[in-house]
């Protein structure tokens, strides 16, 4: 490429703006070292330097909402007459939004990165922002201590809690209200895991428009951290049944009931593996032995669902009035029907278990990309919307590893993003699989609720990009996205990396290997005042979405992340 072809290429790549056209006739003296600097690549940012560079194909706006509306406020900082004024400065003069975005001209692949001073973002670090609001212990409270998962999962055992009191300060417990007590707890505790009852929440709480006060559609996003219910019930289903195994063993020794030995042993059976499952389903547990929780939840758990099944025809059996046939008395019997239905809902997924074939594409050594087309499920391949994820495995009995889905317009199939965090994923990337074994469908998660918010600011990190993808591609709504990741074009490809850049060209690419770590809740901050956006959405690890979600949070500004008490 020679000095005119650059030029006219920069031409090309700035009608996407609305730059000034004759500014680059400024450049025919363009001297050859500076040509030859920017003769392979060339890149402008809004920041100082540690960013990642969009490629040559960034495309016009998409839309009115996504054009610039003013022009930064340093402008005058770069004003002057001299004929041959670098042309980065030039373009640094003329940049549309207070987000512009890295340009690259030529090869992606080589980048070269500018050391130009004096744009809106230096000293981001130094901004004075909104304070936290209330005392530090206030904050802790509100924000770490009771979050909205705990507040549920506090509300449903207190309120279990005081029905137990109740009963058994006035006396009026027995064998038959604790069973509808027990059985109760776990129908709901079950349901809030089942996919189809999670999606229609989902459903029914991001169904506001966006001319809903935003206070009541900050609350109804909470909807992921449904995950209290769960353990909120669960916990008090097992305190229900040792209260009945108590009162049924007591009971059956001094003939105080018809309750029969076969009923108390399987009682005291069912009680002990719900036992086993609550010592590993306790965070601390859960987190050191995450295989053991898996195998421990599946196989445990449907024991428990058998022998539940055979305490309660029992326990009918055994208070049923003479002459009264046992399928008479179970129709009639509330505990019956509950325990239908959390039946069904345990085999349900189950149904849709199939073997699908799936086209691997290695992004690098450390992730690769999953394709799917597969039409069952209730249509899998049309339901991967924004915040949707599947389940998939080699090893259906052993264990399943949930994906956010990809959905690219147009295309007849999704994928999904797989980087190394383990045995398994290691696995499937040193061998990627022509088929893999998925069951249920495609559940929503937290990003579900983007749709509510009329502007919204994406945070992720590493493969945190991949539930990104969706929200970005289906352009729903303007959302500005804030990508930290080590070497992102390296370790995910230029090919995923450009094509998230073609739908977010404003996108903020930050490289942790060459810059460490950014303080990510300053940066989220001056791009919600930059962007005006109504709420954030954080992809990371724990630590950092915690402390991502508290910092905005405490601050007024709604953020929202992954449940990992859940």
């Amino acid at each position: 490429m020679d000095k005119q072809e650059f030029l006219n290429l920069a031409k090309t790549k700035m009608s996407a703006w609305p730059f000034k056209q004759e500014s680059l006739k400024r450049h025919s003296s363009l001297n050859p070292s500076s040509f030859l600097k920017y003769r392979k690549t060339y890149q402008m940012t809004p920041f100082p330097s540690p960013l990642i560079f969009l490629s040559s194909n960034t495309p016009p706006y998409r839309s009115a909402a996504h054009s610039p509306t003013h022009m930064p406020a340093d402008q005058g900082a770069f004003q002057s007459s001299d004929e041959t004024l670098p042309i980065e400065k030039h373009l640094a003069l003329e940049q549309p939004t207070a987000f512009l975005p890295s340009m690259v001209l030529g090869d992606s692949s080589d980048i070269v990165e500018t050391k130009e001073q004096g744009f809106r973002w230096e000293g981001y670090l130094d901004e004075e922002y909104t304070e936290k609001r209330h005392s530090k212990p206030i904050r802790n409270l509100r924000y770490m201590f009771f979050s909205v998962y705990r507040r549920l999962f506090g509300i449903t055992f207190a309120a279990n809690m005081s029905v137990f009191v109740g009963l058994t300060a006035t006396h009026q417990a027995n064998t038959g209200k604790i069973a509808y007590a027990v059985i109760s707890n776990l129908f709901v505790s079950i349901l809030m895991r089942q996919e189809h009852v999670i999606n229609i929440l989902f459903k029914i709480f991001t169904a506001w428009p966006q001319s809903t006060p935003l206070m009541i559609r900050r609350i109804s996003a909470r909807i992921s951290h449904i995950g209290g219910l769960h353990s909120g019930c669960g916990i008090s289903g097992v305190i229900w049944l040792v209260l009945f195994v108590a009162m049924g063993t007591h009971e059956y020794i001094h003939g105080l009931s018809p309750i029969s030995l076969a009923t108390v042993v399987v009682s005291w059976v069912i009680l002990g593996l719900l036992l086993v499952l609550l010592v590993f389903a306790y965070p601390a547990m859960r987190a050191k032995f995450h295989d053991s929780f898996d195998l421990t939840h599946r196989f445990l758990g449907w024991t428990s669902v058998a022998l539940v099944w055979a305490q309660i025809v029992l326990f009918i059996n055994d208070n049923r009035v003479p002459g009264e046939k046992l399928p008479h008395a179970c129709k009639h019997n509330v505990t019956f029907w509950l325990q239908s239905i959390i039946t069904l809902s345990v085999i349900l997924p189950w149904i849709h278990l199939r073997k699908v074939n799936v086209r691997a594409v290695t992004l690098s050594k450390h992730a690769t990309r999953l394709y799917f087309d597969y039409t069952s499920a209730y249509n899998a391949t049309a339901r991967t919307g924004t915040g949707t994820a599947i389940r998939i495995t080699d090893s259906p009995l052993k264990e399943w590893h949930a994906f956010a889905t990809i959905r690219e317009p147009g295309r007849n199939e999704f994928s999904l993003i797989v980087s190394r965090a383990g045995d398994w994923t290691s696995k499937v990337i040193d061998n990627p699989p022509t088929k893999l074994w998925v069951r249920g469908i495609p559940t929503h998660g937290f990003l579900r609720v983007v749709p509510l918010f009329r502007r919204m600011i994406l945070v992720a990190t590493g493969s945190g990009i991949g539930p990104c993808a969706n929200a970005i591609f289906e352009d729903r709504i303007p959302v500005r996205l804030l990508w930290a990741s080590p070497n992102a074009r390296e370790t995910f490809g230029d090919e995923f990396v450009d094509q998230i850049l073609r739908y977010a060209p404003d996108a903020v690419l930050y490289d942790t290997r060459k810059h460490g770590r950014p303080d990510l809740v300053k940066l989220t901050l001056k791009m919600v005042k930059e962007f005006n956006a109504e709420a954030v959405a954080v992809i990371s690890n724990q630590p950092l979405t915690e402390k991502l979600v508290y910092g905005l949070n405490s601050r007024g500004i709604p953020a929202y992340g992954a449940i990992f008490d859940s």
